[in-house]
């Protein structure tokens, strides 16, 4: 009632408003709608609801937003007049008031949500959304669910993936029509609709008045914004526009259908509602505005080529187009219009219409039917006028997305549907005009895909609006467009159009959307039933598809190569696969049973008759143009397959579907032409058409294409053979493959269609032809499953293969709902069946395996079908592929040595309609070749290969399994005279033809040929004639005469002249006219039967007479129970003799006369000294041997050559060959260590002038910084929760250390105090290789001017080793030091430690004392000079300077031994943490560090240490005036002692030292260094326990103060320490939160002892390490808990040979320089002064942590699946989006945008930034859509693989296959330890520059 009072108020002629005066505009809009609500609600309601229509005339007047002029046309074009007013704000605003009737508009959808039935999910979705698809749950192949419904239903076991929308989609969660209920989710399990409430009427009452105004106004919107496209410019803009300015009331639509069902369900009464619309568009009313809204909107569809129906009249059809036709240029005349009078005024449609005079016409059953298609809309609601502009303006995604999300509701579902096809032929129109066909594509399958894969709806839309007539009807249309005059076979006369490929239609795959459409109705049951049923269809479908037949006709270039190589033929084979054979497939699943036999007789039946239109178009007769060929034939593929379908499911008679004779001989050429072309292409004879070719005969036989185009090809072939006759058909091969010449007895021919370097290649290709004929069963008889076992062997024998390749490897039945679905039951069984996996592995070159399928061994041993490999290759290649891994696993398993032959695999058995085609293996011109070349390979004619011996044996095998009926033995000579007087055999059978004997041939041969001569002295000789006449005339044979006859007796036959005399043949030969050599006939005495030859031929195979024994003679149990099996091993050797047995077996005379023939021995026919080519077979073997030896031989010196290369360019003195450049002791005489330049091949010592440089290449690194104190690694963040926070890393522990003493104490004292580099930190590393200083600069210089650099720059200094390759970036001069020199420093001296402490004290005093003065600039310290610059340079700024002072020269001087310090404790790290391996590690070997010290010192020694502050003294001196520090307040104090790290003053010591350094100054540095050390674990201990433990530890240390040993006693050292500490304030300040940090666990002595070796050993370690590289001493093993009685032994801390047998006690190490308790209580003096002021932080100062564990990478999660779902939807902390490619750091789980324009800060990307501030310019990132590790170096990337591989062990780039990934620990451990090794740089290869945009 409501609505019919709205209807009645809308229509009549409205009294004019009096116009609001501005107040009465400002009233409150919530009043005037609670009020207007109460006005409806009354029964009698008309007067509100004219009330409601005038505000809203006024409020959503199109006027106002969009037109400023009156006129209103160039006002529409500028768009609206200034951007998106208040007006359309305030519009909206007045909408959601009114809807809302007076209450919050918030409220109002809550409450329509409330009453939401839907239960389905419906979410739309648009392009790169990730969905998921389960095969397990969907019934449509189409299926897809959104992640949220995906994640709540059950689907663990089952088949699905995750992808990533192309084209967008919905959620089908809760449609039983499209998938199975239990793949539900929880919140969709089908809600009954009983216990949602019913709406009440009030809720939705405004809406159904406001909402068809709106959407009116929306439309008018979009008609006035709408201008028609200039011809010349694109008119997006102007769309675009008008689109951005109705972006708020499109999603002003999208939100109200997102309220749900209720809502939903007054939208689809307001769109559908056809009164509505007719009163408010009609355009008539005094309105001016709608008026001409009306009008543009005529225009719009005049303009569109669609007629309005009624206005019929106005705009006449027959318009002038505005493009002229191409082929009315190309000057064709001829008549206009293809369908009827299809052609409007369409711009672009007319291309193909005119000039195509002489085609059949296109007669479709009505031709008004088909103009109403193609022409005429009528809108008659708002629905449909909506639809009409999306497609105008080209599917705007806002538009699709409103129009689906309406899907859920029924009725819409109906009504949209009918409108989609209603509009289907004008959607094409628009799709070829768009110039975004691409989007626009993607967004029409967006929209049909959702409408068509139900098949409910598809059935209902089929029967009511003609849907299969529409589609098929645009299609042809579409595809009209392009077509061209065919020129396959009579380029003058063809009557024949093709599509023409080079067209953007084709190249573009516009037509796609179409096509998916119809392949997707096809796959309903009762849609396709309609369309096999409809013969008017059917008619017009095959019409279509000739289109495609011929198309992309290839010539054979015979001169020049062609100058433009065309690519058109990847638009031809894609469309001939989804327009021609996807929808064949479609079909095809459809005639699966015996009902169904009248489907296929139709099909069969239009397109025989499409065929002989086709030949009749093309003038074809029965010989091919030469040197054409065409890939395309889709005719005669719809027809193989229907016939196969047909026998095999349907239980059809295949004579019934088949043609006449003359028919099936046209039908075979073509195909058969393209397997002589294949051959062609194979042999090289169409090089000049280009690589295009090649592409073409690839494609054909690929696995994508295969199942539709060759083995279909090779279907017919095999049907027409077994119905033709069968000498026709072999000859017709041979005449094909061009080598009828060839097969001549006589030794020399002239060959007129073909060179002879091609014959032999073209001859092996036409018995392989035969063979692949002959024994291919896949539509003849074998099973789906046996089908699918072949594939899978014939793959998996190529190579071994991964399971994604595989299922993309073998053809699929290409229509999704054959049953056979990749990753269905029964692939996996079949895979597990026949192959065996091999888990990925990792070859320490760090190149990752996938997880493989390997064949197992009883494949190779019975399966492996060679003729299926030949037929699957894409590449020739692959077939020797496969014979060379069959031979590998022959040898391998002893079951044959030599080199086999390819085996001979027993076939299935043939379906008994195609038993004819056996009758090939028996008809004498097989035999006549088979003999022929038999004979020629005896003689070694030449042309003939072992591959042509292989294909011949294998005939006369495959006829001999095959042979007919057992022949009884007395037969042959009664059977009558023979038919034909001159035949060469007596009968047809292969069996008792083997036997027969041939005395003499007549050939023709050149005159120059050998043969000329002999005969004409044979024939003078009276018995040689005399035999010929017994023997009837010579035998002679002519292949083209004899399929002529054949061909000739077929045609007469057929026109009842059956006469069944032959005519004599012509023995004259046909040759190509123009071409007549000059042949003369001769005569040759051959005196040889099949059997005859094969055993000369087994004679002449094993190099030895006689070597044929029968082997029935000796056991004749062989012929009564013959044992051959079925599958058979070995060389041509055992395949003659497998032939002789299986011939004595079938007949007793064959028996009779083998054994016959080896009691005659005779030898080989021509009685001269072994032939040449005899004489190849019998040398082969040995040849082989020696190549092999000779090979063997070249690869052993070369090796040699390489291991002295390799020795010279390491150190040649060394003693073992791993550390180069070790100075050694081994040789005294040497005096000088010698380096080999790498570049120049010299070598000599490293001298002032002439330095010497290792290959170096240096990165900063912040691996150390990494370590924590934990051993478990943390997690990778995979909630919101779980944060990472970098408090207790390395590096943070000690940024905090510095700064903390920065606060308190002098800074450059503070810098000598610890240490730096744990992040960004200078790692050094070499290949080993030396080369000279000034050779490396003119190799730089080489590469400079060297173009081709991939990967690195040579200006940032990076080079390659020229001699390993390795990547490297700097070269570190080699110090030049004497052997002899060392010799003496390492002796031991018998000095006091006073003295050595002494010593070293004046020689770090004298600054000259370096060897090398500093002074004189001498190229050497130039280049040290310039290598120091370089480390600087290596890492940022940021991580060198910490001073207070920028630029200090304590800075340096603290980086300078830092570097020192990073690269002893990253080895330390390589070597798992601690020495316990011992030995020169494999660092080791490579150390650079010897030559780093030299350089370090000498830079160290520039900046001497003031001997105030040197800590030497504070070491080992008493320091008389203690008050000295106390004098000056305002001067901040120095460090005290005991807060330096004691490595830092280690190293500090030593590189201050004058190099070389003496063995026993080390020692005593390091003694002196120990004290202090053992000292600051005693107090961290005494900080560490608990005020109880101290004071009874300060008791029993006391009393043994005075024993001989106290000093070196810990517990007299510890009481000591706590008693002077104690005297500060350390221990005073034990207040509750003290109690954190006191360890709840009782000391007990061991426990205390281990405390204090644990905090020593680092300090050792290091140590150690240094000694080694130092003194190249090697490093003791031991175990762990031995570790440091052993470096200490080592060091010199302890006698050697100490052991004793009570427990190793640490503090028998120490040796005091001077009294300990002095020192000691001095140390602890400055402590207390300290702690005076800041007691918190002198303790948080004394306990250092020393114990980092090593570093590690994040832990990853098990399954991918819970990274991606977290990091895909995350948004960016800086910029706040969803990056588009988000990568989250494996280092410290930062969370990045990779490439992110969003985040980028000084033209660095965030990746490039995070890699510089987290690990020093290297990082590692996993870039979380593609599942894949990228690594940053610096400036330069590189992609890793990925650490999660999936089932089957495969990594899943791109996450393109959507499987599970899991995660593979081994690949994770490899990553971490390049990261851990720096040896990214050298490991992996594929490195390119990012220029700062990752």
């Amino acid at each position: 009632m409501a609505a019919a009072a709205a209807a009645a108020a809308v229509g009549g002629p409205q009294p004019p408003q009096p116009e609001l005066t501005a107040p009465g505009l400002a009233l409150d809009k919530a009043a005037t709608a609670a009020h207007l609500k109460a006005a409806l609600s009354r029964p009698d309601n008309r007067a509100g609801a004219e009330e409601l229509q005038a505000l809203l005339e006024r409020v959503l007047s199109a006027e106002r937003p969009l037109t400023t002029t009156a006129d209103g046309e160039e006002a529409a074009v500028a768009g609206g007049g200034g951007g998106p007013g208040a007006a359309e704000e305030e519009a909206l605003e007045w909408c959601k008031c009114l809807l809302a009737g007076g209450g919050g508009y918030d409220e109002f959808c809550a409450a329509v949500r409330a009453y939401d039935p839907a239960a389905l999910c419906g979410l739309v979705w648009t392009a790169n959304f990730v969905a998921y698809r389960c095969r397990t749950c969907g019934i449509s192949p189409c299926m897809s669910l959104c992640a949220e419904c995906f994640h709540q239903g059950d689907h663990t076991g089952h088949d699905f993936n995750m992808f990533r929308s192309q084209a967008g989609g919905a959620c089908d969660c809760g449609d039983s029509n499209v998938m199975r209920e239990s793949g539900f989710c929880k919140r969709h399990q089908i809600k009954s609709s009983s216990n949602i409430p019913c709406v009440p009427k009030d809720l939705l009452m405004m809406s159904e008045f406001v909402l068809p105004r709106f959407i009116f106004c929306l439309i008018q919107y979009l008609r006035e914004g709408y201008n028609e496209p200039a011809a010349d410019v694109p008119s997006e803009k102007d769309l675009n526009k008008v689109l951005q300015l109705l972006e708020p009331q499109i999603s002003f639509l999208e939100d109200l259908t997102k309220m749900g069902g209720a809502m939903r369900s007054v939208l689809t009464q307001v769109l559908t509602n056809q009164q509505n619309y007719k009163d408010l568009t009609s355009g008539l009313g005094e309105n001016a505005c709608a008026k001409k809204s009306h009008e543009k909107y005529l225009i719009a569809l005049k303009s569109s080529g669609l007629t309005y129906p009624e206005d019929k009249l106005v705009y006449g059809i027959q318009e002038p187009s505005a493009g002229t036709s191409t082929l009315a240029a190309q000057g064709f005349a001829g008549a206009t219009g293809t369908l009827g009078q299809l052609d409007s005024s369409d711009e672009e449609d007319q291309d193909g219409s005119q000039g195509l005079g002489k085609r059949k016409r296109v007669k479709l059953s009505s031709s008004t039917k088909d103009q109403s298609i193609m022409d005429v809309l009528k809108h008659k609601s708002f629905l449909e006028e909506l639809l009409f502009w999306t497609i105008k303006y080209e599917f705007p995604q806002k538009m699709v997305t409103f129009l689906l999300n309406m899907l859920p509701d029924q009725e819409y579902k109906v009504a949209f549907t009918k409108t989609f096809v209603q509009h289907y032929a004008f959607i094409m129109k628009t799709l070829k005009k768009s110039h975004e066909s691409d989007t626009m594509s993607n967004r029409i399958v967006h929209i049909s895909v959702q409408l068509f894969s139900n098949e409910e709806l598809a059935r209902q839309v089929t029967e009511e609006c003609q849907l299969l007539d529409i589609m098929v009807t645009v299609l042809l249309y579409m595809m009209e467009s392009c077509l061209i005059k065919s020129e396959l076979q009579d380029e003058e006369n063809s009557l024949h159009v093709v599509v023409n490929c080079g067209e953007a239609l084709l190249k573009n795959n516009t037509y796609w959307p179409l096509v998916s459409d119809f392949i997707n109705i096809l796959s309903h049951q009762s849609v396709a039933k309609r369309f096999l049923e409809d013969h008017g269809l059917l008619v017009t479908w095959m019409n279509f598809v000739s289109f495609f037949q011929g198309m992309n006709l290839n010539k054979r270039e015979l001169n020049e190569h062609v100058e433009f190589e065309s690519q058109t033929y990847y638009a031809a084979f894609a469309a001939e696969l989804e327009a021609c054979a996807q929808p064949m497939w479609g079909l095809l699943s459809h005639c699966k049973v015996r009902e169904t036999q009248e489907y296929t007789r139709n099909v069969v039946r239009y397109c025989l008759e499409a065929l002989q239109d086709w030949f009749d178009a093309i003038n074809f007769v029965d010989e091919p143009a030469p040197n054409q060929v065409t890939f395309h034939l889709p005719l005669h593929r719809y027809y193989a397959m229907f016939l196969s379908k047909a026998v095999k499911c349907q239980e059809l008679d295949l004579d019934s579907v088949l043609p006449d004779q003359e028919m099936l001989m046209k039908l075979m050429i073509h195909p058969l032409q393209i397997q002589a072309s294949l051959a062609e292409i194979h042999s090289n004879m169409w090089v000049r058409n280009g690589l295009q070719i090649k592409g073409q005969a690839m494609t054909y036989v690929q696995s994508h294409f295969c199942n539709s185009m060759i083995d279909p090809d090779i279907y017919l072939l095999q049907v027409c053979a077994s119905r033709l006759d069968p000498d026709y058909f072999i000859s017709s091969v041979f005449e094909r493959f061009k080598v009828v010449d060839l097969l001549t007895m006589a030794s020399q021919h002239q060959n007129t269609v073909l060179d002879a370097e091609h014959e032999r290649s073209m001859l092996e290709g036409a018995l392989t032809f035969l063979v692949i004929l002959l024994s291919l069963r896949l539509h003849l008889g074998m099973s789906d499953d046996e089908i699918l076992r072949a594939e899978m062997v014939a793959q998996l024998c190529m190579n071994d293969r991964t399971h994604s390749s595989l299922l993309d490897l073998i053809p699929e039945n290409p229509n999704p709902k054959s049953g056979i679905i990749p990753g269905s039951y029964s692939f996996e069984s079949v895979l597990s069946a026949v192959a065996d996996f091999k888990a990925p592995v990792f070859e320490p070159g760090g190149s990752m395996q996938q997880g493989m399928y390997t064949p197992k061994a009883e494949v190779w041993d019975q399966e492996f079908d060679p003729v299926m490999v030949i037929l699957r290759t894409v590449y020739r290649r692959d077939v020797q592929s496969a014979m060379d891994r069959y031979t590998a696993f022959l040898k391998q398993s002893g079951k044959f040595p030599g080199n086999p032959w390819p085996p001979y695999k027993k076939r299935t058995p043939l379906h008994p309609s195609y038993k004819g085609l056996m009758r090939l293996l028996h008809c004498k011109t097989l035999h006549i070749v088979l003999f022929t070349l038999l004979y020629k390979i005896l003689m070694d004619h030449q042309n003939l290969s072992e591959h042509v011996l292989c294909m011949v044996l294998y005939l006369i095998e495959l006829g001999l399994e095959n042979s007919a009926e057992e022949e009884s033995d007395e037969e042959a000579s009664v059977c009558g005279p023979e038919r034909c007087h001159d035949s060469w055999f007596p009968g047809s059978n292969l069996v008792s033809n083997m036997r027969h004997f041939i005395n003499y041939v007549r050939v023709r041969v050149p005159e120059t040929a050998p043969e000329v001569k002999r005969d004409s002295l044979a024939s003078t000789s009276s018995d040689s004639l005399s035999s010929l006449q017994n023997s009837g005339t010579a035998q002679v044979f002519s292949l083209v005469a004899e399929r002529r006859k054949k061909f000739q007796e077929i045609i007469n036959r057929s026109s009842s002249e059956a006469n069944q005399v032959v005519r004599p043949k012509t023995s004259s030969k046909w040759s190509a006219p123009g071409s007549a050599p000059q042949l003369t006939t001769a005569i040759l005495e051959i005196k040889e039967s099949i059997l005859s030859l094969l055993i000369k031929l087994h004679h002449k195979l094993s190099g030895k007479q006689n070597s044929y024994y029968p082997p029935w003679l000796d056991d004749i149990e062989i012929l009564i129970q013959p044992e051959i099996p079925k599958y058979n091993h070995g060389d041509g050797i055992t395949a003659v003799e497998r032939i002789l047995l299986k011939a004595a077996l079938q007949s007793r005379m064959n028996k009779r006369i083998i054994e016959e023939i080896c009691r005659k021995v005779t030898p080989p026919v021509p009685p001269k000294k072994i032939t040449a080519a005899e004489k190849k077979t019998l040398d082969k073997e040995e040849r082989r041997q020696k190549a092999r030896e000779r090979q063997q031989k070249l690869l052993a010196e070369f090796a040699s050559r390489q291991k002295s290369f390799m020795e010279t360019a390491m150190d040649v003195d060394s003693p073992e060959n791993d550390i180069p450049m070790e100075i050694t002791t081994a040789e005294p005489q040497v005096s000088e260590a010698v380096y080999d330049c790498v570049i120049c091949g010299q070598s000599g010592p490293s001298s002032e002038d002439r330095p010497t440089g290792l290959v170096v290449l240096l990165q900063a690194s912040s691996v150390l910084g990494q370590c924590r104190d934990n051993i478990e690694p943390k997690k990778l963040p995979i909630t919101e929760e779980e944060q990472i926070y970098p408090w207790d890393t390395c590096a943070a522990v000690h940024d905090v250390r510095l700064s903390l003493l920065q606060r308190y104490f002098k800074d450059s004292s503070c810098l000598l105090a610890v240490s730096i580099g744990w992040e960004g930190g200078v790692y050094v590393q070499t290949c080993g290789h030396t080369l000279h200083i000034d050779c490396h600069k003119s190799y730089m210089e080489s590469l400079r001017n060297d173009q081709v650099l991939q990967g690195f720059s040579v200006d940032k200094g990076e080079f390659t080793c020229p001699l390993c390759r390795q990547f490297a970036n700097s070269v570190l001069p080699c110090y030049p030091g004497s052997n002899v020199e060392s010799n003496l420093w390492q002796r031991p001296s018998n000095k006091s430690i006073q003295d050595l402490i002494k010593e070293v004290e004046e020689l770090q005093g004298r600054p000259g004392a370096f060897p090398v003065s500093i002074s004189s600039e001498t190229n050497l310290s130039k280049e040290m000079e310039s290598v120091m610059k370089d480390i600087k340079n290596t890492t940022q700024k940021k991580y060198r300077d910490y001073s207070k002072t920028p630029g200090s020269p304590d800075n340096d001087f603290l980086f300078m031994y830092s570097v020192a310090r990073t690269n002893l404790e990253l080895e330390l790290i390589h070597r798992g943490g601690n020495l316990c391996s011992g030995g020169a590690s494999t660092a080791g070997k490579r150390s650079c560090l010897n030559q780093l010290f030299h350089v370090l010192a000498l830079h160290m020694r520039l900046y001497s240490i003031d001997s105030e502050y040197n800590p030497w003294r504070k070491l080992t001196q008493l320091v008389e005036e203690v008050n000295s520090q106390q004098g000056n307040e305002e001067q901040q104090p120095e460090v005290p002692i005991l807060y330096h790290d004691v490595t830092s003053l280690l190293l500090i010591q030593i590189l201050m030292m004058p190099q070389p350094l003496r063995k026993d100054h080390f020692t005593c540095i390091v003694k002196v260094l120990f004290t202090l050390l053992y000292t600051q674990a005693l107090v961290a201990l005494s900080v560490k326990c608990n005020e109880e433990d101290r004071s009874a530890w300060k008791h029993t240390g006391a009393l043994k103060k005075n024993t001989c040993d106290a000093e070196k006693s810990y517990e007299v050292l510890l009481s000591f320490v706590i008693s002077e500490l104690s005297k500060g304030k350390l221990y005073h300040e034990e207040g509750t939160q003290e109690c954190a940090m006191v360890s709840p666990i009782a000391w007990s002595p061991e426990s205390m002892e281990k405390y204090l070796q644990d905090f020593c050993l680092p300090f050792l370690r290091i140590t150690s390490l240094l000694q080694h590289h130092l003194f190249g001493e090697d490093l003791p093993s031991c175990q762990e808990e031995e570790e440091f009685s052993i470096l200490s032994c080592c060091l010199g801390l302890l006698p050697t040979f100490y052991q004793t047998e009570h427990p190793f006690i640490s503090a028998s190490c120490l040796d005091w320089p001077v009294p300990a308790f002095d020192i000691i209580s001095q140390w602890c003096f400055e402590i207390n002064s300290f702690t005076e002021r800041h007691a918190e932080q002198g303790k948080a100062l004394l306990i250092q942590e020393s114990r980092w564990k090593l570093p590690h990478l994040l832990q990853l999660p098990e399954n991918y699946n819970t990274i991606f779902q977290y990091y895909h939807r995350k948004t960016c902390s800086v910029c706040t989006k969803v990056p588009k490619d988000p990568a989250v750091c494996l280092v410290c789980g930062t969370f990045v945008c990779l490439k992110g324009l969003c985040c980028k800060q000084q033209s660095y990307c965030e990746c490039v930034l995070h890699s510089q501030n987290c690990g020093a310019g290297t990082g590692i990132f996993l870039l979380i859509n593609a599942s894949v590790i990228i690594i940053i170096r610096g400036h330069r990337f590189c992609l890793w693989g990925s650490v999660y591989l999936d089932a089957h062990g495969e990594e899943d780039r791109d996450l393109r296959r959507g499987k599970p990934l899991y995660i593979c620990k081994e690949r994770y451990k490899v990553l971490e330890q390049q990261w851990i090794s720096h040896t990214f740089d050298h490991i992996n290869k594929r490195w390119g520059p990012h220029y700062n945009g990752l």
